[in-house]
């Protein structure tokens, strides 16, 4: 059994999952509630749509629970866990591939530029910064959520284990099993189609102006 320490917040990932391993169930409660809501977002923006992104979330955590006792931390805990996740939203889209995306409903902060690091959630105006600001994130948001639906599963695969999930592109290399070169050029891909579907949405000037108040 684990030792009592093993829980605090401090613990990482592999200890938990090697604590579960031997035994511990509050070990995996901790893990769930770490990883529940960027997993869920993960795989919401993958299916598109937020019952099956229920499904695959459960399915996803069963899964964890049944590999547990093969489970060696090779490798870190959230690349074997995106990985779990991927494959399920890989097989939940074969299933259901003759259905459409719906709207994500979730909320989103579409990147906007590889080199500068920014995203357009950080150009987006403060919500809290007053009504006009906070009603024009409430038309944007629908759009972000389009544009980011339009883009081919490789690309938005990669866009949202990076911006979302704040994966390493090394990482996202093991997740999705390709080479790091190819995971970064499906992002700089993901990153032009977004912005010439915003453009097509109407979007894109407002951001760029917006953009350059929030970095004035």
């Amino acid at each position: 059994m684990a030792c009592e320490g093993v829980l605090g917040p401090e613990t990482s990932d592999e200890g938990l999952m090697l604590a579960f391993q031997a035994g511990d169930a509050r070990a995996f409660e901790a893990l769930v509630r770490r990883h529940r809501m960027p997993v869920f977002n993960f795989i919401l923006r993958f299916t598109g749509h937020p019952a099956r992104a229920e499904d695959v979330l459960q399915e996803t955590w069963l899964k964890v629970v049944r590999s547990a006792r093969d489970y060696k931390p090779r490798a870190k805990f959230t690349t074997w866990l995106y990985t779990i996740a991927r494959n399920l939203c890989v097989d939940s889209a074969r299933k259901e591939s003759y259905r459409q995306a719906s709207s994500l409903e979730a909320p989103t902060g579409v990147g906007a530029g590889a080199e500068e690091g920014r995203t357009l959630g950080e150009a987006l105006p403060d919500p809290g910064a007053g009504p006009e600001r906070g009603a024009y994130n409430a038309r944007v948001r629908p759009l972000l959520s389009r544009a980011l639906a339009s883009l081919p599963e490789e690309q938005r695969e990669v866009f949202v284990l990076r911006e979302y999930s704040g994966i390493a592109f090394k990482d996202i290399a093991e997740v999705a099993g390709v080479s790091e070169n190819t995971v970064k050029s499906r992002m700089r891909y993901a990153l032009e189609g977004l912005r010439r579907r915003l453009t097509e949405l109407g979007v894109d000037g407002d951001l760029a102006e917006d953009g350059k108040t929030v970095a004035g």
